[in-house]
């Protein structure tokens, strides 16, 4: 009797000790975790600055702590000398000044290149040489400024990506008076020359964003992937409006939309995106289009495509392009806001907000 009672009191020790040293166990996982969480995270940098005519916004992890704003700020300025057509001296204002250019930095080969897939894949939808119809309506470097004299089918004689001749080395146009703007793929494409440079730096958790356009990868401070907001297409919307939220998974989104971006001529709504077929303004149901892409670049000119294709060309592109998802706003009969998703982006995607 007085074994079996020894034997209790000593399975009991055993047992409290064991149950004592898994205890302390865990608690040793649980603190050897959090300190790794805080190695790995540790050191968020955010930078802002002006670029494009608009604004830039860097958040990204470095565990050197370093503040990479002013060769980030460099490093823009060398792109825009390249592609603003508000810089008069750049190649491309240079390029739309005279018959042929060679080139000096790597980007505009490579705009050129991604404007001629695109332009292939859209039926013409996305087209960089619509600049003369985009003056003219107003859009361009020197602000509204239709004149009513205008023959916009004279103009659009000047249209068409086809017109364009391109190597690796030197860029010429066919016919006299063309005139390229590549405002519609530039800010994605700096998206990306930025991305790639905090990459080379050795930064891999980073969010890059240029007036809306933006590349994620990684995750943020607290250990998860980005996630971005999808504005509601109103003109009074503000940061905070949001329709939705998706989650970037080592990807990159673009959005356009008309809803901001226009002027009111005659009681007339004029839009800034111009359709490069007709030469007029699109007018259709189609509010935003938000493309993620593997790229910024790819991702902000089938935005734009989107936009003047309307809502049933859009969708159809979707269902054709594997290498993009979509998440377009579009009003229907009755004025209301509906949506259409990729099915690859739905799990990425928060239920829309109404």
């Amino acid at each position: 009797m007085r074994s079996n009672q020894q034997k209790n009191i000593i399975y009991s020790l055993v047992l409290l000790l064991m149950v004592l040293a898994v205890y302390l166990w865990r608690n040793r996982g649980q603190e050897e975790s959090e300190a790794v969480k805080e190695t790995i995270y540790e050191g968020r940098i955010s930078i802002t600055g002006q670029t494009m005519g608009t604004s830039y916004q860097i958040s990204y992890l470095d565990a050197k702590g370093r503040n990479l704003k002013s060769s980030v700020d460099s490093l823009l300025l060398v792109f825009n000398q390249s592609l603003s057509t508000y810089i008069q001296d750049s190649e491309i204002s240079r390029f739309n000044q005279q018959d042929s250019l060679v080139f000096e930095l790597p980007y505009f080969p490579e705009v050129l290149t991604a404007s001629k897939a695109i332009y292939e894949q859209t039926n013409g939808a996305f087209d960089p040489t619509v600049g003369p119809l985009v003056n003219v309506w107003g859009f361009g470097p020197d602000g509204p400024s239709l004149k009513d004299s205008v023959e916009i089918r004279d103009l659009l004689n000047l249209v068409g990506f086809d017109k364009v001749i391109f190597d690796e080395k030197q860029v010429r146009k066919t016919v006299n008076g063309l005139y390229l703007d590549f405002s519609a793929i530039a800010k994605g494409q700096g998206v990306d020359v930025v991305a790639d440079f905090l990459v080379e730096k050795g930064i891999n958790d980073f969010l890059v964003e240029i007036g809306g356009e933006l590349v994620a990868k990684g995750v943020n401070d607290r250990g998860e992937i980005w996630k971005v907001g999808i504005n509601r297409p109103e003109e009074s919307a503000t940061a905070s409006d949001l329709y939705s939220i998706i989650a970037l998974d080592d990807q990159a989104m673009a959005t356009s939309g008309n809803y901001r971006n226009f002027y009111v001529q005659d009681s007339v709504k004029i839009s800034h995106t111009i359709d490069p077929k007709t030469g007029y303004p699109v007018r259709h149901n189609l509010l935003s289009a938000t493309v993620i892409a593997s790229d910024c670049m790819i991702a902000d000119a089938y935005a734009t495509a989107m936009m003047v294709m309307g809502l049933d060309k859009a969708i159809a592109l979707d269902e054709e392009t594997e290498e993009i998802k979509v998440f377009l706003i579009y009003s229907d009969s009755n004025g209301e806001y509906q949506f259409h998703v990729s099915e690859g982006l739905k799990p990425y995607l928060s239920f829309p907000t109404n």
